[in-house]
């Protein structure tokens, strides 16, 4: 099945598309993308980590002064994506509702904190 679809305002409904690979050119926010967003930020980061991210539960080990192995788990979200400018207003995005968020690798933002994993587990929900 094909799909198609003529519109001579695509270019205004949908700014960051383009030719070629996403994370290979410019990704930036119209003003009134960053004007709706700051209305509604957690739909935003909801759609995000639907669409590129997890929560995970994070599980190790460790040894305690006492000899005894210890074992924690603890739950996590993730958002993962090659764009370093989507990471960037991910993370921006993160911040502007009061979440901690550090890089894990090149790709991958982690949130671990208890209260920002709080918060998302608030507005996110499971994936569907």
């Amino acid at each position: 099945m094909t799909v198609s679809a003529t519109y001579c305002y695509w270019e205004d409904v949908f700014p960051q598309h383009g030719p070629g690979r996403k994370h290979k050119r410019k990704i930036e926010l119209r003003e009134w993308q960053h004007i709706l967003l700051q209305r509604a930020p957690e739909h935003f980061l909801r759609g995000l980590i639907h669409s590129d991210g997890c929560r995970t539960v994070n599980t190790f080990s460790t040894r305690l002064p006492s000899g005894r192995e210890a074992t924690y788990s603890y739950p996590r979200y993730f958002f993962s994506n090659e764009s370093e400018d989507i990471r960037g207003i991910f993370c921006e995005y993160c911040e502007r509702v009061g979440l901690r968020w550090t890089q894990s690798n090149r790709r991958n933002i982690s949130i671990a904190h208890r209260d920002s994993v709080a918060e998302l587990d608030r507005f996110v929900g499971p994936k569907a």
